[in-house]
């Protein structure tokens, strides 16, 4: 129970993440870097804050505040100064690296474990019954995955979340609608790490302290958290899991929630097979490597029957 706890509390952090990766990768088709220092971002930011009193609450909001600057950035950059994206995204990871420090006071490990929480707070000590207090970091997390998850469903189903999904399938068609292209890319990348940084916030205060490295490897977690949720659930082309279950179709951000918890639970499990955990990094690139093959792959196999 313990370890499906610590695989659910790891894959929620990680997924509100994936969700902006999701609209970079999937929508916007846009490699956007800068996620690997929003996501640090966001737990410089908190540390800083609580240890100066703010409301722990207070700090998502500051956080996601702070990496939709960031985003919007990288979409400055890339669209006013016509910059490539990938280098766009380069160029914002790097010079945030300085940024975090400084946030941080300009320490590389910053602890707050004995500050005030979204999972550790009187009003929780209060109102929360002894019973679910195992439980409580999954509900509490479950609860914030779940407002991103509707709130990122409801605005994609707008008139801007639908300009959003048309720049990465067709930018003529908003040019054509007298829509400027840059300006969507730029709210789209602001989005995307906003959701980062709030992560980075959350893992702030879920694991007690931020360290400057946290980010390193953020964005291959993401989206290999986006692959698999795809693949598995709702593929552009072939049958998804669900239609082979008879179970109705689920929402891409829902798949990518799920990825992130399946990805979490495989790094877990080849922890727990005896592999050290000095050996995250590489069992992370690892496994991202087959998912890649296996989705290319399988991609191939659709085209070939279709």
């Amino acid at each position: 129970m313990t370890l499906i706890l610590g695989v659910l509390e790891e894959g929620l952090i990680y997924a509100v993440m994936a969700l902006g990766v999701y609209i970079t990768y999937k929508i916007l088709d846009f490699p956007d870097l800068s996620v690997d220092s929003t996501f640090p971002m966001g737990a410089a930011l908190t540390a800083s804050a609580l240890l100066a009193g703010m409301d722990p609450v207070l700090t998502l909001i500051l956080s996601f505040a702070a990496g939709a600057a960031a985003g919007c950035v990288t979409g400055l950059i890339h669209v006013k100064l016509k910059v490539r994206d990938l280098l766009s995204g380069i160029i914002v990871m790097t010079g945030l690296y300085s940024v975090n420090l400084r946030l941080a006071g300009g320490r590389a490990n910053v602890p707050v474990f004995n500050q005030d929480t979204i999972f550790e707070n009187p009003f929780l000590a209060d109102v929360i019954p002894a019973l679910l207090s195992p439980y409580l970091m999954v509900l509490i997390l479950f609860l914030i995955i779940l407002i991103c998850k509707v709130l990122l469903d409801l605005y994609l189903n707008t008139r801007s979340g639908y300009l959003l999904r048309a720049v990465g399938d067709n930018e003529a068609l908003v040019t054509s609608l007298a829509k400027d292209k840059g300006m969507v890319k730029i709210l789209g990348l602001a989005i995307a790490n906003g959701f980062s940084a709030l992560a980075g916030s959350i893992y702030c205060q879920h694991k007690g302290f931020f360290e400057i490295s946290v980010g390193t490897g953020t964005i291959v977690i993401g989206l290999a958290s986006v692959i698999i949720g795809i693949q598995l659930l709702c593929p552009e082309n072939g049958v998804s899991l669900p239609s082979r279950l008879g179970l109705p179709q689920v929402r891409p951000t829902t798949a990518v929630i799920a990825g992130s918890v399946v990805y979490k639970a495989c790094i877990s499990l080849a922890i727990s097979m005896g592999m050290e955990a000095n050996d995250l990094k590489l069992i992370t690139s690892i496994l991202f490597l087959i998912i890649l093959v296996v989705s290319t792959e399988r991609r191939k196999k659709v085209k070939g029957l279709a």
